[in-house]
Protein backbone atom coordinates (compact mmCIF):
# COMPACT_ATOMS: atom_id res chain seq x y z
CA UNK A 1 0.00 0.00 0.00
CA UNK A 2 1.25 3.60 -0.98
CA UNK A 3 2.80 5.93 1.75
CA UNK A 4 0.81 8.94 2.14
CA UNK A 5 3.67 10.76 0.40
CA UNK A 6 3.61 8.40 -2.39
CA UNK A 7 0.17 9.04 -2.73
CA UNK A 8 1.07 13.18 -2.92
CA UNK A 9 3.64 12.51 -5.83
CA UNK A 10 1.77 10.26 -7.55
CA UNK A 11 -1.42 12.83 -7.96
CA UNK A 12 0.55 15.75 -8.75
CA UNK A 13 2.82 13.52 -11.40
CA UNK A 14 -0.79 12.41 -13.13
CA UNK A 15 -2.13 16.14 -12.88
CA UNK A 16 0.60 17.18 -14.88
CA UNK A 17 0.88 14.63 -17.01
CA UNK A 18 -2.85 15.29 -17.61
CA UNK A 19 -2.27 18.85 -18.83
CA UNK A 20 -4.52 20.17 -16.24
CA UNK A 21 -2.30 23.46 -15.81
CA UNK A 22 -4.47 24.75 -18.08
CA UNK A 23 -7.54 24.40 -15.80
CA UNK A 24 -6.24 24.72 -12.25
CA UNK A 25 -4.04 27.36 -10.64
CA UNK A 26 -3.01 24.91 -8.13
CA UNK A 27 -1.99 22.60 -11.36
CA UNK A 28 -0.23 25.28 -12.88
CA UNK A 29 1.87 25.76 -10.20
CA UNK A 30 2.34 22.04 -9.86
CA UNK A 31 3.90 22.60 -13.34
CA UNK A 32 5.42 25.50 -12.77
CA UNK A 33 6.97 23.75 -9.75
CA UNK A 34 8.05 20.43 -11.25
CA UNK A 35 8.87 21.86 -14.56
CA UNK A 36 10.62 25.16 -14.57
CA UNK A 37 12.27 24.55 -10.64
CA UNK A 38 12.82 20.72 -11.44
CA UNK A 39 11.98 20.32 -7.58
CA UNK A 40 10.87 16.78 -6.56
CA UNK A 41 7.98 16.39 -4.63
CA UNK A 42 9.27 13.75 -2.86
CA UNK A 43 12.18 15.96 -1.82
CA UNK A 44 12.30 15.57 1.97
CA UNK A 45 14.28 18.38 2.99
CA UNK A 46 14.04 21.31 0.37
CA UNK A 47 14.20 23.87 3.27
CA UNK A 48 16.52 26.99 2.61
CA UNK A 49 17.12 29.22 5.63
CA UNK A 50 19.29 32.38 5.50
CA UNK A 51 21.99 32.87 7.85
CA UNK A 52 21.48 35.79 10.76
CA UNK A 53 24.07 38.21 8.80
CA UNK A 54 21.47 37.12 5.38
CA UNK A 55 18.81 37.94 7.55
CA UNK A 56 19.55 41.24 9.15
CA UNK A 57 20.51 42.28 5.64
CA UNK A 58 16.94 41.10 4.07
CA UNK A 59 14.83 43.00 7.13
CA UNK A 60 16.92 46.23 6.75
CA UNK A 61 16.25 46.02 3.17
CA UNK A 62 12.19 46.20 4.03
CA UNK A 63 12.85 49.46 5.10
CA UNK A 64 9.59 51.10 7.10
CA UNK A 65 8.03 47.82 5.57
CA UNK A 66 8.88 46.03 9.10
CA UNK A 67 7.65 48.81 11.66
CA UNK A 68 4.56 49.37 9.24
CA UNK A 69 3.66 46.25 9.54
CA UNK A 70 4.37 45.08 13.12
CA UNK A 71 0.79 46.63 14.65
CA UNK A 72 -1.30 44.80 12.03
CA UNK A 73 0.04 41.92 12.65
CA UNK A 74 -0.43 42.18 16.43
CA UNK A 75 -3.63 42.54 15.76
CA UNK A 76 -3.83 39.45 13.06
CA UNK A 77 -2.25 37.45 15.45
CA UNK A 78 -4.80 38.30 18.50
CA UNK A 79 -7.54 36.97 16.01
CA UNK A 80 -6.33 33.83 14.50
CA UNK A 81 -3.39 32.64 17.13
CA UNK A 82 -5.84 30.87 19.15
CA UNK A 83 -6.49 28.68 16.16
CA UNK A 84 -2.87 27.02 16.53
CA UNK A 85 -1.50 29.12 13.72
CA UNK A 86 1.31 31.28 12.75
CA UNK A 87 1.91 34.64 10.65
CA UNK A 88 4.54 35.29 8.93
CA UNK A 89 5.80 38.31 6.63
CA UNK A 90 7.63 37.52 3.71
CA UNK A 91 9.68 39.91 1.89
CA UNK A 92 9.24 40.30 -2.22
CA UNK A 93 11.80 37.27 -2.86
CA UNK A 94 9.67 34.95 -0.29
CA UNK A 95 11.88 34.79 2.77
CA UNK A 96 9.96 35.20 5.77
CA UNK A 97 11.36 38.62 8.07
CA UNK A 98 8.80 38.63 10.62
CA UNK A 99 6.50 35.88 12.02
CA UNK A 100 4.10 35.18 15.08
CA UNK A 101 3.32 32.66 16.82
CA UNK A 102 2.30 31.01 19.88
CA UNK A 103 5.91 29.80 22.30
CA UNK A 104 4.28 26.17 22.84
CA UNK A 105 4.07 25.87 18.60
CA UNK A 106 7.63 27.60 18.20
CA UNK A 107 9.40 23.87 17.81
CA UNK A 108 6.81 22.43 15.59
CA UNK A 109 6.61 25.64 13.09
CA UNK A 110 10.13 25.51 13.26
CA UNK A 111 10.73 22.47 12.10
CA UNK A 112 8.03 22.52 9.37
CA UNK A 113 10.31 25.79 8.16
CA UNK A 114 7.43 28.61 9.27
CA UNK A 115 10.45 30.72 10.79
CA UNK A 116 12.26 34.10 10.02
CA UNK A 117 14.96 33.69 7.15
CA UNK A 118 13.30 30.33 5.57
CA UNK A 119 12.88 31.10 2.08
CA UNK A 120 9.40 30.41 0.89
CA UNK A 121 9.77 31.18 -2.98
CA UNK A 122 7.91 28.78 -5.37
CA UNK A 123 11.49 28.55 -6.97
CA UNK A 124 12.73 26.82 -3.14
CA UNK A 125 9.41 25.45 -1.95
CA UNK A 126 7.00 24.85 -4.82
CA UNK A 127 3.71 25.39 -4.71
CA UNK A 128 2.84 27.01 -0.49
CA UNK A 129 1.16 30.09 0.44
CA UNK A 130 3.74 32.49 0.03
CA UNK A 131 5.30 31.65 -2.76
CA UNK A 132 2.87 30.95 -4.91
CA UNK A 133 0.81 34.14 -3.69
CA UNK A 134 3.79 36.07 -4.96
CA UNK A 135 4.26 34.32 -8.05
CA UNK A 136 0.51 35.07 -9.10
CA UNK A 137 0.16 38.61 -7.27
CA UNK A 138 -3.10 37.61 -5.96
CA UNK A 139 -4.68 36.29 -2.16
CA UNK A 140 -4.48 32.02 -1.96
CA UNK A 141 -5.12 29.35 0.32
CA UNK A 142 -2.92 26.33 -0.49
CA UNK A 143 -4.73 24.09 1.84
CA UNK A 144 -2.41 20.57 2.90
CA UNK A 145 -1.96 18.55 -0.05
CA UNK A 146 -2.11 21.11 -2.58
CA UNK A 147 1.25 21.84 -1.97
CA UNK A 148 3.88 20.32 -3.83
CA UNK A 149 6.23 18.87 -1.63
CA UNK A 150 4.89 16.25 0.31
CA UNK A 151 6.88 17.23 3.67
CA UNK A 152 4.68 20.04 3.80
CA UNK A 153 1.16 18.42 3.03
CA UNK A 154 0.41 19.12 6.98
CA UNK A 155 0.02 22.80 5.98
CA UNK A 156 -2.63 25.01 5.54
CA UNK A 157 -1.69 28.57 3.90
CA UNK A 158 -3.85 31.71 3.54
CA UNK A 159 -1.63 34.56 1.86
CA UNK A 160 -1.74 38.26 0.51
CA UNK A 161 0.04 40.17 -1.19
CA UNK A 162 1.27 43.48 0.06
CA UNK A 163 2.09 46.13 -2.54
CA UNK A 164 4.25 49.17 -2.00
CA UNK A 165 2.90 52.91 -2.95
CA UNK A 166 4.24 52.50 -6.19
CA UNK A 167 2.08 49.41 -7.13
CA UNK A 168 4.84 46.56 -7.25
CA UNK A 169 4.47 43.64 -4.90
CA UNK A 170 6.74 44.00 -1.67
CA UNK A 171 5.43 41.35 0.37
CA UNK A 172 3.24 38.82 1.58
CA UNK A 173 1.27 38.26 4.99
CA UNK A 174 0.80 34.53 5.41
CA UNK A 175 -1.19 32.63 7.75
CA UNK A 176 -0.58 29.10 8.55
CA UNK A 177 -1.70 26.16 10.75
CA UNK A 178 -1.53 22.14 10.98
CA UNK A 179 -4.56 22.06 12.40
CA UNK A 180 -6.95 19.09 10.32
CA UNK A 181 -10.11 20.04 11.99
CA UNK A 182 -10.98 23.46 10.49
CA UNK A 183 -13.80 23.76 9.10
CA UNK A 184 -13.47 25.03 4.91
CA UNK A 185 -15.17 28.39 6.36
CA UNK A 186 -13.32 29.12 9.14
CA UNK A 187 -10.29 28.51 6.40
CA UNK A 188 -12.17 31.41 4.42
CA UNK A 189 -12.52 33.65 7.09
CA UNK A 190 -8.72 33.55 7.93
CA UNK A 191 -8.31 34.65 3.80
CA UNK A 192 -10.49 37.34 3.94
CA UNK A 193 -8.92 38.87 7.60
CA UNK A 194 -5.14 38.20 6.09
CA UNK A 195 -6.01 39.91 3.16
CA UNK A 196 -7.72 42.79 4.74
CA UNK A 197 -4.48 43.25 6.81
CA UNK A 198 -2.45 43.63 3.64
CA UNK A 199 -4.69 46.41 2.95
CA UNK A 200 -4.18 48.66 5.62
CA UNK A 201 -0.23 47.69 5.85
CA UNK A 202 -0.47 49.08 2.05
CA UNK A 203 -2.57 52.07 3.14
CA UNK A 204 -0.29 53.00 5.96
CA UNK A 205 2.63 52.28 4.07
CA UNK A 206 0.99 54.92 1.31
CA UNK A 207 0.65 57.70 4.03
CA UNK A 208 4.04 57.33 5.21
CA UNK A 209 5.17 58.07 1.29
CA UNK A 210 2.86 61.07 0.63
CA UNK A 211 2.67 62.72 4.10
CA UNK A 212 1.74 66.13 3.15
CA UNK A 213 -0.88 64.86 -0.12
CA UNK A 214 -4.53 64.47 0.36
CA UNK A 215 -5.27 61.26 -0.06
CA UNK A 216 -8.55 60.44 -1.93
CA UNK A 217 -10.47 57.37 -2.23
CA UNK A 218 -11.14 56.13 -6.03
CA UNK A 219 -15.30 56.10 -6.27
CA UNK A 220 -17.03 53.38 -7.94
CA UNK A 221 -15.03 50.69 -6.07
CA UNK A 222 -15.06 48.48 -3.55
CA UNK A 223 -11.83 47.94 -2.36
CA UNK A 224 -11.91 49.92 1.30
CA UNK A 225 -8.94 50.84 1.96
CA UNK A 226 -7.23 49.63 -0.83
CA UNK A 227 -7.53 52.48 -3.88
CA UNK A 228 -6.50 55.44 -2.98
CA UNK A 229 -4.94 58.25 -4.78
CA UNK A 230 -2.59 60.96 -3.35
CA UNK A 231 -3.41 64.57 -4.64
CA UNK A 232 -1.25 67.70 -4.00
CA UNK A 233 -2.11 71.08 -3.47
CA UNK A 234 -2.60 71.39 -7.07
CA UNK A 235 -4.84 68.95 -7.72
CA UNK A 236 -2.79 66.80 -9.58
CA UNK A 237 -2.40 63.22 -8.85
CA UNK A 238 1.17 62.37 -7.51
CA UNK A 239 0.61 58.42 -6.55
CA UNK A 240 -2.06 55.38 -6.39
CA UNK A 241 -2.41 52.24 -4.62
CA UNK A 242 -1.98 49.01 -6.75
CA UNK A 243 -6.10 48.53 -6.93
CA UNK A 244 -5.96 52.51 -8.21
CA UNK A 245 -4.23 51.83 -10.60
CA UNK A 246 -6.13 48.88 -11.83
CA UNK A 247 -9.10 50.73 -11.92
CA UNK A 248 -8.03 53.44 -13.42
CA UNK A 249 -5.67 52.22 -15.80
CA UNK A 250 -2.31 54.09 -14.08
CA UNK A 251 1.27 52.67 -14.39
CA UNK A 252 4.11 54.42 -14.28
CA UNK A 253 5.89 57.02 -12.11
CA UNK A 254 3.18 59.61 -11.06
CA UNK A 255 5.11 61.79 -9.11
CA UNK A 256 7.27 62.63 -12.12
CA UNK A 257 4.43 62.73 -14.53
CA UNK A 258 1.35 64.62 -12.27
CA UNK A 259 -2.00 64.64 -13.88
CA UNK A 260 -5.12 66.56 -12.72
CA UNK A 261 -7.49 64.66 -10.39
CA UNK A 262 -10.42 65.43 -12.76
CA UNK A 263 -8.87 64.28 -15.50
CA UNK A 264 -7.78 60.75 -13.86
CA UNK A 265 -11.45 60.40 -12.66
CA UNK A 266 -12.51 62.05 -16.21
CA UNK A 267 -15.24 64.27 -14.50
CA UNK A 268 -15.06 66.07 -17.28
CA UNK A 269 -14.38 69.51 -15.87
CA UNK A 270 -12.85 72.19 -18.43
CA UNK A 271 -9.98 73.34 -18.17
CA UNK A 272 -8.32 76.94 -18.58
CA UNK A 273 -7.85 80.14 -16.00
CA UNK A 274 -11.76 80.77 -15.44
CA UNK A 275 -11.95 77.08 -14.32
CA UNK A 276 -8.81 77.31 -12.16
CA UNK A 277 -10.01 80.54 -10.15
CA UNK A 278 -13.52 79.20 -9.70
CA UNK A 279 -11.83 76.38 -7.80
CA UNK A 280 -9.74 78.90 -6.00
CA UNK A 281 -12.67 80.99 -5.09
CA UNK A 282 -14.89 77.88 -4.05
CA UNK A 283 -12.49 76.57 -1.75
CA UNK A 284 -11.49 80.07 -0.13
CA UNK A 285 -15.48 80.35 0.66
CA UNK A 286 -16.01 76.66 1.85
CA UNK A 287 -13.07 77.17 4.38
CA UNK A 288 -14.80 80.59 5.41
CA UNK A 289 -17.46 78.89 6.17
CA UNK A 290 -19.13 80.96 3.49
CA UNK A 291 -18.10 84.45 4.81
CA UNK A 292 -17.11 86.59 1.36
CA UNK A 293 -15.26 89.18 3.54
CA UNK A 294 -13.13 86.43 5.10
CA UNK A 295 -12.58 84.41 1.59
CA UNK A 296 -11.39 88.12 0.01
CA UNK A 297 -8.82 88.56 2.73
CA UNK A 298 -7.52 85.08 2.57
CA UNK A 299 -7.24 85.57 -1.17
CA UNK A 300 -5.66 88.95 -1.12
CA UNK A 301 -8.65 91.06 -2.64
CA UNK A 302 -11.06 93.45 -2.13
CA UNK A 303 -14.72 92.38 -1.21
CA UNK A 304 -15.83 94.11 -3.81
CA UNK A 305 -13.53 92.42 -6.07
CA UNK A 306 -14.29 89.10 -4.98
CA UNK A 307 -18.16 90.21 -5.70
CA UNK A 308 -17.62 90.82 -9.12
CA UNK A 309 -15.65 87.75 -9.87
CA UNK A 310 -18.60 85.70 -7.93
CA UNK A 311 -20.91 87.67 -10.41
CA UNK A 312 -19.04 86.36 -13.16
CA UNK A 313 -18.43 82.71 -12.74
Amino acid sequence: MQSTSSQHVTRIETAIRAGLAARSAIAASWARSATLYRLDPAEARMEHRLTAAELALAQEKAGELLPTAAPHLDRLFQTVGALGACIVLADAEGVAIDRRGNTGDDRDFAAAGLWTGTAWSEARAGTNGIGTCLAEARPVTIHRDQHFLARNIGLSCSSAPVFGADGALIAVIDVSTARADLPEAISGLIGATVADAARRVEADLFNLTFPRARLVLVPGTDRGLGALLAVDARDLVIGATRAARQHLNLSGDLAAKPRPLSDILDQGTADGFDHAERAVIARALARSGGNVSAAARALGLSRATLHRRLDRH
